[in-house]
């Protein structure tokens, strides 16, 4: 890498009294404030494994776990591949022993199996055939692999012209979804609710043609239930983890990543997913996204993440083992048994929980009454934890200084349209 400021930089020695095989956390993206990272922190931390990270800054909260061994402050947004491979590089000659690699994002998950052959001289990871991540994040490419497979998934357009946009509003129902087809790319599109047609079509005209060329138009599944699989699969697309859950509250409110979510073992669920990872087929962890359809009584397929998702640590089975351990034992060489899920975990994102919450509560969505009974079960949050407090800690003051930034910015922008324009 040409730029020494843009080196990534130890904080630890990689190499004392560090274990055969270290974990290396992989963001390509600038997220800060991002609770899956840590959970991979702590479930593998506190085995005794020495976890690494790239991360943006020295205080992002994952950054200040003891469970943490290292980090590498290395800002990747914006980085051409050639870049990112030459940090890549320069982490693992630092590592200098074989270290496992985890994505946290659908843009690393296309790196890793795109680059595999130059990655595998540094890092291990699983042996998933190149083009399958990329298919499977972008969503048009899904939509096109569910058809094919024979997949229930809601109807999608990703239009080329306004005339196609006509075309389907002819046969939608309003309101519909639009996100964005490719999440990774810039600039991205914001997931929101479309309740007419007019609406769809002043987002279209106003769109530059960047952010047109990554939409997405979805059917909106109306009173449907969201449910969430989490699994790992071997090289053999054998799932050696599977787990299925709720997705109880989001953020934003009915359309983001989950806020609460709670285990609930669904057969139906499972075996469909695990048909789904089997006839791709799919090596390694991911993350997908489900919406239950009660008008054909049908789990139809949203989201297909090729990565571990930010809410993992919802899913353990009785021997506590979640999808970030069974990689790390699938690709240690160690057995991994499948065991039944532990059912009545709920997992709280406690600062957009609280927001969503509130969100609900004013629009009389919930009562006090329901929404104390949603945190019922085995708690496991994605900041707190008493034994590593100092990530919760940060995650507030970080939240609280950008909440007084944007208060300046908001209160200072009326005094400089006051002045007058420069000559």
């Amino acid at each position: 890498m040409a730029s020494a400021n843009l080196l990534p930089s130890r904080t630890e020695s990689a190499t004392e009294g560090s274990s055969p095989f270290p974990v290396l956390i992989l963001k390509t993206g600038h997220y800060a404030l991002h609770h899956g990272g840590l959970g991979i922190i702590r479930s593998l931390g506190s085995l005794g494994v020495p976890v690494f990270t790239v991360i943006e800054d020295r205080f992002a909260p994952a950054a200040v776990s003891k469970y943490l061994k290292g980090k590498f402050v290395w800002d990747t947004r914006d980085l051409p591949r050639s870049r990112l491979l030459e940090g890549l590089e320069r982490i693992g000659r630092q590592l200098k022993q074989p270290t496992i690699l985890i994505p946290t994002d659908d843009a690393g998950a296309i790196l890793i199996a795109e680059e595999a052959l130059t990655l595998r001289q540094w890092f291990l990871f699983p042996e998933v055939r190149s083009d399958i991540p990329r298919s499977l994040a972008d969503k048009s490419r899904l939509q096109a692999l569910c058809r094919q497979l024979g997949v229930p998934y809601p109807r999608a357009i990703s239009p080329n012209t306004i005339s196609e946009i006509y075309e389907y509003i002819d046969a939608a129902a309003f309101p519909v979804v639009v996100k964005p087809a490719k999440p990774w790319l810039k600039p991205n599109v914001k997931t929101s609710i479309v309740y007419s047609p007019k609406e769809l079509l002043d987002l279209y005209r106003r769109s530059e043609e960047q952010v047109r060329s990554n939409l997405l138009i979805q059917e909106h599944i109306p009173d449907g239930e969201d449910w969430l699989f989490n699994g790992y699969c071997s090289s053999t697309s054998e799932c050696l983890a599977a787990f299925a859950g709720r997705k109880l509250r989001s953020f934003p409110p009915h359309l983001g990543s989950a806020t609460l979510a709670r285990s609930v073992t669904n057969p139906a669920l499972l075996r469909q997913a695990e048909a789904l990872v089997k006839a791709i087929p799919y090596v390694g962890i991911m993350d997908v996204d489900y919406r239950f359809d009660k008008r054909d009584g049908q789990y139809k397929l949203l989201d297909f993440n090729p990565r571990v998702g930010a809410q993992f640590r919802l899913f353990e089975d009785g021997e506590g083992i979640d999808v970030a351990r069974a990689l790390y034992r699938d690709l240690t060489g160690q057995s991994v048994q499948r065991s039944p899920q532990t059912d009545g975990r709920v997992f709280v994102v406690e600062p957009h929980d609280c927001l969503t919450s509130i969100h609900h509560l004013l629009r009389r969505e919930l009562s006090v009454r329901d929404w104390w009974r949603s945190f019922r079960g085995t708690k496991e949050f994605a900041w707190l934890r008493w034994n590593d407090p100092v990530p919760f800690i940060m995650i507030w003051i970080r939240l609280a200084m950008a909440s007084v930034a944007i208060a300046v910015r908001v209160l200072h922008f009326p005094f400089r349209k006051s002045q007058p324009e420069r000559c």
